[in-house]
């Protein structure tokens, strides 16, 4: 994710154009994750509440009804291979973003109310594994 947000400075101050500002960049958690594409700015979107039987394309083409879908996506559990139940739909613009939010939400989707919302970046919780430590040693009287 921080790569993201580095090429996205990059690409912010290259820019000429006065739509693209480094605003639009900057990450908060108000406003939508936004990524840059060679197309224009594309908006991704968070669709939790789902089956888990709703695979990527019908999760596709439920949302392309309300825009052009550039990605469509449910994680999987490693172990299992089950969807996890949400997933992610990138949109090439945030217009046709907010169509979605406002028809899809609180609609059933294979039989699940789904809920959307804008995606938000990943925190970074590093990149080392992380160590198991055991339980905590009881605290001593003194």
């Amino acid at each position: 994710m921080a790569a993201f947000v580095r090429l996205s400075k990059q690409l912010a101050s290259q820019l000429s154009q006065p739509r693209y500002t480094a605003s639009v960049f900057q990450s908060s958690s108000s406003s939508p994750a936004v990524f840059i594409s060679r197309r224009g700015i594309a908006t991704k979107l968070f669709v939790g509440g789902l089956s888990f039987y709703t695979t990527d394309k019908v999760l596709s083409e439920a949302f392309s009804q309300y825009g052009q879908v550039v990605n469509a996506e449910i994680p999987k559990d490693r172990v299992t291979g089950r969807s996890k139940g949400f997933g992610f739909v990138t949109y090439a613009s945030e217009d046709e973003a907010e169509n979605a939010i406002k028809e899809l939400d609180g609609k059933p989707l294979n039989g699940r109310v789904i809920f959307i919302d804008y995606a938000k970046p990943r925190k970074d919780h590093g990149s080392a594994m992380p160590i198991a430590r055991g339980p905590p040693e009881p605290a001593s009287d003194r």
